[in-house]
């Protein structure tokens, strides 16, 4: 029952006890009725002063809830004129101003984590308790090479992106470097944050590509050049003495075999010398000398070029182009070399009987696929390393030269087979 109901019971009781004190005044000394009766309308009045006493304070209390569970923190209460009610007043006052406070303070800290996140160089992507992808920034969007529209919602494992499927094995707080087959490496981080009670898993991916290839540079240019400077100038002394010695046999009488044997030496010494010479030309790339050039001639002369090749080894190599392509600023001397060792390794690949198609679209974007046996996952990841080779005689240097001009063009590259069976080398420029 509330509490207005006991009052109004108590004021009816009352009443009725003042007619009940009328009813039977005629046995009762008039002067006695008279005080009872004032006593009694002292009490109602009473009572209804201590009526408004009580519920002022309880509505102004009732309205405050209200205030709470609307959250509304910028509104306060007014004082009702009682010492007690208004001591709450103030103590809830001070309450709504802290939450008021407190609010705003989490609100503008949320903020600046969010410009935070969306500007950070790192990529970071929450993930429900179910792994499904909640929320991403642009730096992840950007490392796993989609659409924000297409990982929003998904399993990391569902996602058509080699990094994406390399995160979903990423143990629960373990960090992993992740190097994949765009030559690209990242070391990523799986770990987790508590939200209203629950661990809310998060992935934090931090590109190491610049860090690692500049150390992988360092270290092989020092070896190449220290091992070019020793063996071209072992190679030219020996040879130099060879030819010194052939020239006085070759008068000699019973000689020619030895002058043969010496003959074929020094074409070994030449042959070394320009093995090592190719390893240190891959140091010495020269800077990319930018200007205006059409990608669709720019493949066209390429497939002129590597058209005989591909014949004798019965490979059908076919362009298709977009018209509507643009001219995109590239130094065409490097970049022709990168599209022949492109379709040279496509077509090796392949050995005999297959197809290798080029095509060109918009944005400026150029792709080498091929029918060819394809590429192991666990050789995706060493392609770009430094002089790795699936070939029997192969020294990796043209994956090297390949990688070393597109990074120096700033575009985006992947090498892989995809789920169709078919191969293909992806240049994106940015």
């Amino acid at each position: 029952m509330r509490l207005k109901s006991y009052f109004i019971i108590l004021a009816l009781f009352l009443l009725a006890l003042s007619g009940v004190l009328l009813y039977f005044g005629g046995w009762v000394v008039q002067s006695w009725l008279y005080a009872a009766e004032i006593l009694v309308v002292l009490l109602l009045v009473y009572l209804i002063m201590f009526y408004r006493k009580i519920i002022k304070p309880l509505n102004t209390i009732a309205s405050g809830m209200e205030l709470l569970r609307e959250q509304d923190f910028s509104s306060r209460l007014s004082l009702v004129g009682q010492y007690e009610a208004d001591r709450m007043v103030n103590v809830f006052n001070r309450m709504m101003e802290q939450l008021k406070n407190e609010r705003l303070r989490l609100r503008e800290q949320n903020h600046f984590l969010d410009l935070l996140i969306k500007a950070s160089p790192m990529g970071v992507i929450i993930t429900t308790l179910d792994d499904v992808v909640s929320e991403l920034n642009p730096m992840a969007v950007k490392m796993l090479g989609i659409r924000f529209e297409e990982a929003y919602g998904q399993k990391l494992g569902a996602i058509d992106s080699p990094l994406a499927i390399g995160l979903a094995t990423v143990p629960k707080g373990e960090t992993v470097t992740i190097r994949l087959n765009d030559s690209n490496i990242y070391k990523c981080t799986h770990s987790s944050f508590i939200d209203r009670g629950f661990h809310h898993p998060f992935y934090l991916i931090e590109s190491l590509t610049d860090e690692v290839m500049k150390a992988e540079k360092k270290a092989y240019e020092k070896v190449i050049r220290m091992i070019a400077h020793e063996v071209n100038n072992t190679t030219a002394g020996i040879t130099s003495t060879l030819d010194t010695v052939e020239q006085a046999l070759s008068d000699s009488e019973g000689m020619e075999d030895i002058c043969e044997v010496m003959r074929v030496c020094t074409d070994r010494c030449f042959s070394m010398s320009r093995f090592i010479t190719r390893f240190a030309d891959v140091v010495k790339i020269p800077e990319p000398s930018m200007y205006p050039v059409s990608l669709n001639d720019l493949v066209f002369s390429c497939k002129r070029f590597m058209e005989g090749m591909c014949k004798d080894r019965d490979i059908t190599l076919t362009m298709e182009i977009d018209e509507s392509l643009e001219e995109v600023l590239l130094d065409s001397a490097l970049f022709e070399q990168v599209l022949v060792n492109i379709i040279k390794n496509a077509a090796e690949s392949i050995g005999t009987g297959g197809t290798i198609t080029i095509r060109t679209s918009s944005p400026a974007r150029i792709e080498v696929v091929d029918n060819g046996p394809g590429i192991t996952k666990e050789t995706e990841a060493k392609l770009f390393s430094p002089f790795f080779s699936t070939k029997p005689n192969g020294q990796g240097i043209g994956l090297i030269f390949i990688r070393e001009v597109l990074m120096r063009h700033g575009c985006s590259f992947s090498l892989r087979t995809y789920a169709d069976g078919l191969t293909r080398f992806r240049i994106l420029f940015n």
